[in-house]
């Protein structure tokens, strides 16, 4: 079992940056693939980015592309996602999620077996 916690959300103005954190209690094998997603009121939840725990592969979705850089700490067990030049569109609750798996579909939601309880991003424009 994992337990994912993360923090960091917040109010930011278009153009700002933000780091959002994710710890995880239990242990990450390597197979595992971390994730960051968001969603946004009335809309379904999307991938963000994604990172192999093992070799660190990452990889994002194209509105991110450029802007956001996801790392892990493998001994401290975190995840971190730095979000740079924010956009409105940006504004969303932030989700780290693990899929115990290795898969070639990571941008997938139900492929994620652990969740956690999300943090709100703002951005004003």
């Amino acid at each position: 079992q994992v337990m994912l916690v993360e923090s960091g959300g917040g109010l930011v103005q278009a153009g700002g940056s933000l780091k959002l954190s994710c710890a995880a209690s239990g242990r990450i094998g390597s197979s595992y693939t971390m994730g960051w997603f968001r969603q946004a009121p009335g809309k379904e939840r999307e991938f963000v980015a994604a990172i192999r725990w093992s070799g660190g592969t990452t990889y994002y979705a194209d509105s991110v592309k450029g802007r956001f850089t996801i790392s892990r700490d493998n001994a401290k067990n975190m995840v971190y996602l730095q979000m740079n030049s924010l956009k409105s569109e940006d504004t969303a609750a932030y989700y780290c999620a693990a899929d115990r798996s290795y898969r070639s579909n990571y941008y997938y939601t139900p492929n994620y077996d652990y969740w956690g309880q999300g943090t709100q991003v703002t951005v004003s424009s």
